[in-house]
């Protein structure tokens, strides 16, 4: 069962009034992206090539957005504006300097970076959750979604920074099973209050 979502400009009107600094920001606009683009493409060997056209990041309290944010689904824009939010929460919570050293110093850069992947464990959990919230359980179940979200962890797309599927297997597996718990417990009604970020 699939539930009405709030548009993304709300959401974004929430975001601002959590992080009155907030600003969305267009990659290709934005020389700083374009040089990130340039390294990521040199340390990954061109295994990350999407930086600028499919990804999303958050740096302090900015959200740059790649080229294809213009054409995605009002839904799919709420849906990856609640895994930012996310990031926006961690990086108030931790400091940038802290958030930055976490996301990409332990244990290394490239190949096994366990704090970037716990920071990203916790965004893709909201990720499923919206998804179920939003689209439904059956969408949030999905074997494509699946897949592509421990590809995250296992590709160069974010630097193969936690190549273990049997154990992130198990992660999302419990994080699919709680979000299905809390749905089933709210008695089928989406957990999430368009008013309250």
């Amino acid at each position: 069962m699939t539930h009405a979502a709030p548009h993304c400009e709300q959401f974004l009107d929430q975001l601002r009034r959590e992080f009155p600094t907030f600003r969305v920001i267009h990659k290709r606009d934005d020389r700083l992206s374009r040089l990130i683009d340039v390294a990521l493409k040199v340390v990954t060997l061109g295994g990350q090539d999407e930086y600028l056209t499919r990804y999303h990041t958050v740096i302090a309290n900015r959200l740059y957005v790649p080229t294809c944010w213009d054409d995605e689904d009002d839904l799919d824009r709420v849906i990856v504006l609640r895994h930012e939010r996310v990031h926006l929460r961690q990086s108030r919570r931790y400091g940038f300097v802290v958030m930055a050293a976490l996301y990409l110093l332990p244990f290394f850069p490239i190949g096994l970076a366990y704090g970037r992947a716990r920071i990203e464990w916790e965004a893709y959990t909201e990720s499923l959750r919206a998804t179920a919230e939003l689209r439904g359980l059956d969408a949030a179940r999905s074997p494509a979604l699946r897949a592509h979200i421990l590809k995250q962890f296992t590709s160069p797309a974010y630097g193969w920074m936690w190549p273990f599927p049997a154990q992130l297997s198990r992660w999302y597996d419990a994080a699919l099973a709680e979000i299905e718990a809390e749905i089933s417990t709210a008695g089928g009604r989406a957990g999430y209050d368009a008013a309250t970020p």
